[in-house]
């Protein structure tokens, strides 16, 4: 009776992490998106609010307007924040749409280089271990 439970569990989720530790890992991958996304809207907020607490570098490749990067990063943060919570559903569209948005912000923090560095770098290694962590292998649940 209990391998029936076991199997309808399976089979409801779809996937099987191979381990405990990718399990885990979904969960805190979860979580850094909610973290990051939450940092991203404020991030956002900052840059509509008050465009003069950046520093603008001159003939930057990709030039913006930075009210036109806060409302970037306010929207994804929204979004990815948003997913970070549905990730513990453990939806396998929720795992999907994280790793789209996690590239996006790192795509996103890329471009923001040159107005706050650090914070962009750590984004960029944080969105790159959330998107390992969505992809780390699994099998196919046993039906």
């Amino acid at each position: 009776m209990t391998s029936n439970v076991s199997d309808a569990r399976h089979h409801r989720a779809g996937w099987e992490a191979r381990s405990v530790w990718a399990t885990g890992w979904t969960a805190a991958a979860a979580v850094l998106m909610i973290f990051g996304g939450l940092m991203a809207v404020f991030e956002g907020i900052a840059a509509i609010a008050k465009d003069d607490i950046f520093v603008t570098t001159p003939n930057f490749t990709y030039e913006f307007s930075l009210t036109g990067w806060g409302w970037v990063h306010l929207i994804l943060g929204i979004l990815v924040a948003l997913t970070g919570f549905a990730l513990f559903s453990g939806a396998v569209w929720a795992r999907a749409a994280a790793v789209v948005l996690a590239g996006l912000s790192m795509l996103a923090n890329f471009a923001w280089l040159p107005y706050q560095p650090v914070w962009s770098i750590v984004l960029i290694v944080v969105d790159g271990f959330i998107i390992w962590a969505l992809c780390s292998p699994r099998r196919e649940a046993q039906a």
